[in-house]
């Protein structure tokens, strides 16, 4: 007991020497050992203890001390190991979802830098961890879009929200909100497959498939076939979602909505996808119209990178150099003289006119007519020069061997494009409507001579018919009849109306006169495409190349060559006299649907399934122009007469009109209800006619489109720059071919159906 009193004696000393007689070190020591506060009373009262109490109040203090001094380094010590256990969680989450997103360049950055801190073991290098941990809140949102990616639930939750928030919007901005649903739920539904959750994926698919049915029926007809991870890769279209993004034009305030609503409900999952598919064009003002919604939405094709490096290929649109009209140009000066003949021969008789007029002769109705000749010349003369302004195109050099025109066969184009009536916004043009009946749903395609002289029809029977006009005129009918007809086998027979086309073994799905009306060509579903005589009304040729269905073959503008579209994912070139195709373009993701030849016979347009247009250099087979913008497959194409400019018609019955010199849409022309089938530009290139599966042919002001400035229009609001000018309804015809005839004439075909 004593040893242990003398061990403590120094410790109570020491105290004591340290309070001394100071108040306030005495108050310090007094509230350490939890004595009451350090008065002087209370002072004096500690003088008065005993030795022991003193000794053991020392001591007590000192113990406490010591432990309060381990409980802090022990904290200390788990606070530093569960720091750098977060850490290296948030690392592994970081590092996980930069694998799985493929930022491999990102991820080599962040990987090199976490070597840098381990091997030198500084503060001073700096990383995507330590930038996050100056933020908690990111990084506790980086932990959790890594954790929900295992959570089917979220992105059901996430989904159904976003599509509430945009429903209950207010009605000025609830038509731009609505369009990032649609990306955001396909990706919903092949992140979920993609993760394995199959079950929660169909039912995701099929509770919200009703709010995209109207608009994109084909695309989730086609993606409710995907039923595994695998699928999304050995799919095309799925394929080519998961890689590609979606251009949604929005203004600036619904854009901001669209931020402050995931900023404060946190849906990391809903933002993960908006970012990683969906591009945003922010465009200052009020809201777009809902009318824009078909140039507001667009689908990115895999790679839009490599898409806009292809548009800016070089291409030469104009017209080919001694072309037929810079020849009616020639022809026109020689004619001028002649004109000048006639008109002084006119004003001579003019004069005399007048003066038997004087003489009381009875001259008034032939003065009246000569004056209304004189008006008439004039205002050919004010046409003409609008035609040249029109062609008004540079010249190109032919890539390929053109075929040599017959003198009669120039003359007569010559003589057509002399009588050529020109068209404008107040000039349109007369229709001749050619109507096939009792065809029993049997007609599949339809096409019309250049001078509207014959007309043909294929048929799924596979068989091929063509109708003379002039010989159907002279047997005093104006009705093409259709399969039902009774008739024997046999050009000559007196019976029948048509001529008979026998070869293919399946349905003829396209017909394309030449030029010069001497040849056709179709195409049919036994992939083969054969040439017929119709001269001789017999099979010359028949081209075998394609491996599934041929829908659609076009003459080129010159005759010999001819371009093919089929199921095969192909585009072909051919020429007459061989039986092996010239060229096969490839690079379609589906199939081609249409093709259509450039002016200058040097490129060759194909429109496919793909909801694309691509334009090929006939010569190197290359495709040099990549057009983005439709939503549903292309059905159509047409191209203006100086090559400028091209037409596409798609599913949904929207028309787009395209730059082919930049790739750029000049404007969508949305009108028709129904399948676009048929595209035409008159003569001139001023008009556009377009005929529908609605029964209706519209005609389109070209000129105004192309001389409005962008700017002008956004400012007055006019967001359709092509202009309707007149609809051409049929009681219940749907359209399948449209023609301008070398005079300007349109013609148009189709079959009366009693289902429209």
């Amino acid at each position: 007991m004593e040893v242990g009193t003398r061990r403590e004696q120094p410790l109570g000393r020491r105290w004591r020497e340290i309070a001394g007689n100071n108040d306030f070190h005495w108050q310090k020591v007094a509230m350490a050992v939890g004595v009451a506060p350090a008065t002087s009373v209370a002072r004096q009262k500690m003088t008065t203890t005993t030795y022991e109490e003193d000794e053991r109040a020392a001591a007590t203090f000192w113990h406490r001390r010591q432990e309060d001094l381990r409980h802090w380094r022990l904290s200390k010590r788990r606070y530093t190991q569960k720091t750098e256990m977060d850490e290296e969680v948030l690392d592994k989450a970081v590092y996980l979802y930069l694998k799985k997103k493929g930022f491999t360049q990102t991820e080599q950055i962040f990987q090199q830098e976490q070597q840098n801190k381990n091997n030198k073991n500084s503060t001073s290098s700096i990383s995507a961890t330590d930038v996050s941990l100056s933020d908690p809140d990111l990084a506790k949102q980086i932990l959790a879009f890594s954790q929900s990616e295992s959570i089917p639930t979220l992105y059901h939750d996430g989904y159904s929200k976003l599509r509430s928030w945009t429903y209950s919007s207010l009605d000025l901005y609830k038509h731009e909100l609505l369009r990032v649903l649609y990306p955001v739920f396909i990706h919903c539904f092949m992140d979920l497959i993609a993760k394995g959750h199959l079950q929660e994926a169909r039912a995701f698919f099929n509770t919200f498939r009703e709010d995209h049915e109207m608009m994109h029926s084909r695309d989730l007809t086609k993606l409710e076939g995907v039923l595994s991870p695998s699928h999304l890769e050995e799919m095309e279209f799925a394929h080519t979602l998961r890689q590609s993004k979606v251009n949604i034009k929005i203004c600036q305030y619904s854009y901001d909505l669209l931020l402050q609503y995931l900023h404060k409900t946190q849906s990391i999952t809903m933002l993960g996808i908006i970012n990683e598919h969906i591009d945003f064009q922010v465009s200052p003002g009020q809201p777009s119209s809902i009318s824009d919604d078909a140039e507001a939405f667009s689908l990115v094709g895999s790679g839009q990178d490599a898409a806009n490096l292809i548009n800016q290929k070089e291409i030469h649109w104009g017209l080919l150099e001694d072309c037929l009209e810079d020849r009616l140009d020639k022809a026109g000066g020689l004619l001028s003289d002649s004109e000048k003949t006639e008109g002084e021969g006119k004003e001579g008789e003019l004069d005399e006119n007048k003066k038997k007029s004087t003489e009381g002769g009875k001259q008034g109705g032939p003065l009246k007519k000569l004056k209304k000749d004189k008006v008439v010349g004039g205002a050919g003369k004010a046409a003409r020069g609008e035609g040249e302004k029109s062609t008004a195109a540079p010249r190109v050099k032919p890539e390929l061997t053109l075929p040599t025109i017959s003198t009669d066969v120039e003359h007569s184009i010559l003589e057509d494009l002399r009588n050529r009536v020109q068209l404008n916004n107040s000039t349109l043009p007369s229709v001749s409507f050619y109507t096939f009946i009792n065809t029993h749903n049997g007609l599949n395609c339809s096409s019309i001579s250049h001078d509207g002289s014959l007309v043909a029809g294929g048929f799924s029977d596979s068989s091929l018919k063509v109708w003379d006009m002039a010989k159907l005129g002279r047997m005093g009918s104006s009705v093409l009849q259709g399969e039902n007809d009774e008739n024997t086998h046999g050009s000559n027979s007196g019976k029948r109306s048509y001529t008979l086309y026998q070869g293919h073994s399946g349905p003829v799905y396209s017909a394309s006169f030449s030029p010069f009306g001497d040849f056709l060509l179709s195409s049919s579903s036994d992939s083969t495409i054969r040439l017929w005589s119709t001269k001789l009304n017999a099979n010359v040729v028949c081209y075998k190349g394609h491996n599934y269905p041929v829908w659609d073959v076009q003459f080129s503008p010159l005759g010999h060559y001819f371009a093919s579209a089929s199921h095969d994912r192909t585009a072909r070139i051919w020429s007459m006299d061989r039986i092996q195709p010239l060229r096969i373009l490839a690079g379609h993701l589906s199939d081609v649907d249409c093709v259509q030849w450039h002016m200058n016979c040097n490129y060759v347009a194909t429109g496919s399934s793909d909801k694309t247009v691509r334009l090929w250099d006939v010569q190197t087979g290359e495709c040099i122009r990549i057009f983005i913008g439709h939503r549903s497959m292309i059905l159509s194409l047409a191209m203006s007469p100086d090559g400028r400019y091209m037409a596409s018609g798609d599913e949904d019955g929207t028309i787009m009109m395209w730059d082919v010199s930049n790739g750029r849409c000049v404007t969508p022309l949305v009108g028709h209800t129904s399948c676009v089938w048929s595209l035409a530009f008159s003569c001139e290139g001023s008009l556009l006619a377009s005929g529908s599966a609605d029964s209706t042919v519209k005609l389109w002001d070209v000129n105004t489109s192309v001389k409005t400035p962008k700017t002008e229009d956004s400012k007055s609001g006019n967001t359709n720059r092509l202009r309707s000018l007149k609809t051409l309804p049929t009681k219940s015809t749907p359209v399948y071919a449209l023609r301008f005839s070398r005079r300007n004439l349109l013609f148009a075909a189709g079959a009366l159906s009693t289902n429209v």
